[in-house]
């Protein structure tokens, strides 16, 4: 999921264990829907509510997995409008605001952030 703050800045995730920095969200659970799930995940990882009503699509990406090698991921992400105010819960160790120039070209960020959602977000 894509928030963006008053500067414009895009929040990053980074999950315990890992080095990457990414989209908040996860996989889907049996029955959801790509909205639902985005929803679920951000309430578990950042203390975010929201709806799936209140998301709009940006596209769906596929890149390597940035924290599985030899794994492709494919996601749906979501944009959403509003200002929020994160926490780091759940699997989140740290959380990153960055402008869309520094996320395009930090090697610490994951490849489908880097390279597919930043440019869609231009």
């Amino acid at each position: 999921m894509v928030f963006r703050d008053a500067d414009g800045r895009m929040l990053a995730v980074r999950k315990r264990g890992t080095d990457r920095f990414l989209l908040p969200g996860g996989k889907l659970e049996p029955g959801e829907s790509p909205a639902e799930a985005a929803a679920r995940e951000v309430q578990e990882e950042l203390g975010v509510r929201v709806t799936p009503d209140e998301l709009t699509l940006l596209g769906e990406f596929e890149a390597a997995a940035a924290n599985e090698p030899d794994h492709v991921v494919r996601s749906t992400v979501f944009t959403h409008p509003a200002a929020i105010t994160p926490c780091a819960a759940a699997e989140i160790a740290e959380l990153r605001w960055a402008s869309l120039e520094e996320l395009s070209s930090d090697p610490s960020v994951a490849a489908l952030t880097r390279d597919h959602v930043v440019p869609a977000l231009r």
